[in-house]
C-alpha cells in the first residue's frame, strides 16, 4: 500500500537516529530529501541503499506532481529533510496536504527536532508555548515581533547563527533588556551550548565570541516577566 512517511533524521548526532527510521529508510521504495548530500552520508552511515531525489523549498513545488503521481501508484516514500522533522520550518507541508487531498496514508515518526529540547533547557515554562520558527527576514519582521510583545506564553524561535546579534538587539527593543532568554547552539553536538540570562546579559555573551551552529532562542512571556 502506498504510503507518505515523514522521517526525523538527527540534529547533529548521529546516535540520535532511531531504529524505527533506519527501518522505514531501509523498506521504502525511495526517499525524498531536502540535501542529496546530507542524505547519502546519512545513507552510507547506517547501510541504507535507496534511490534519494531531491525535494526542497525551491523545487518543492514542481516536484508535488510526480511524488503524488508515484504514491498513487503504490510506492511507499520517506521525505527527509536535513536535520529534525520535516515539516517543522522544513519543507513538507505542501506534501503532506496534497497528500491528504488524495486520500493518500501520511505517517510521522516521532524524533529529533530543536526546539523541544532547547525549550526543556531553557527553565522557562514549557506547559504553554508558541513556536515562531523563523522570523521574516526583512518585510513584516518587525510587525510580527510587536505583535508578540504583549504574548503570555513562552516563545521559541529558530535563527541563523549570522543573525543572532541583529535579532538579539531587536528583542531588546522590543521586549526590553531584562527580558529573560536562553540561546541553544550546537544541540546533540560536541560543543552544545546553553546560555541563559536577560536578554542584555546573552547579547553581551555572544558579542564576545564567534557564533557557530544552529540557533534557538527562547524568550520568557509576559506571565514570567
Amino acid at each position: 500500500m502506498s504510503k507518505l512517511y515523514l522521517v526525523p533524521t538527527p540534529i547533529g548526532n548521529l546516535q540520535d537516529m532511531t531504529f524505527r527510521a533506519i527501518e522505514v529508510l531501509k523498506s521504502c521504495d525511495h526517499i525524498l530529501a531536502e540535501d542529496t548530500r546530507k542524505t547519502i552520508f546519512l545513507m552510507k552511515h547506517y547501510g541504507i541503499e535507496k534511490p534519494v531525489r531531491s525535494h526542497h523549498k525551491f523545487n518543492e513545488h514542481k516536484s508535488l506532481e510526480f511524488v503524488i503521481r508515484d504514491l498513487l501508484s503504490g510506492q511507499t516514500i520517506a521525505l527527509v529533510s536535513d536535520a529534525g522533522t520535516p515539516g517543522i520550518s522544513d519543507p513538507g507541508f505542501l506534501l503532506v496536504r496534497e497528500c491528504l487531498k488524495n486520500s493518500i496514508p501520511v505517517e510521522c515518526l516521532p524524533g529529533a527536532t530543536a526546539l523541544i529540547p532547547a525549550l526543556v533547557n531553557s527553565g522557562l515554562p514549557s506547559d504553554k508555548f508558541c513556536f515562531e520558527g523563523f522570523l521574516p527576514q526583512k518585510k513584516g519582521r518587525m510587525t510580527r515581533l510587536l505583535e508578540l510583545k504583549e504574548e503570555s506564553r513562552t516563545m521559541v524561535f529558530y535563527e541563523s547563527p549570522y543573525r543572532l546579534l541583529k535579532t538579539l538587539e531587536q528583542f531588546i527593543e522590543i521586549f526590553g533588556p531584562d527580558r529573560i532568554c536562553s540561546v541553544s547552539r550546537e544541540l546533540s553536538k560536541m560543543y552544545e551550548e546553553n546560555k541563559h540570562g536577560t536578554l542584555s546579559e546573552v547579547l553581551a555573551h555572544f558579542k564576545a565570541k564567534t557564533v557557530k551552529g544552529e540557533i534557538v532562542i527562547v524568550l520568557a512571556g509576559t506571565d514570567t516577566v
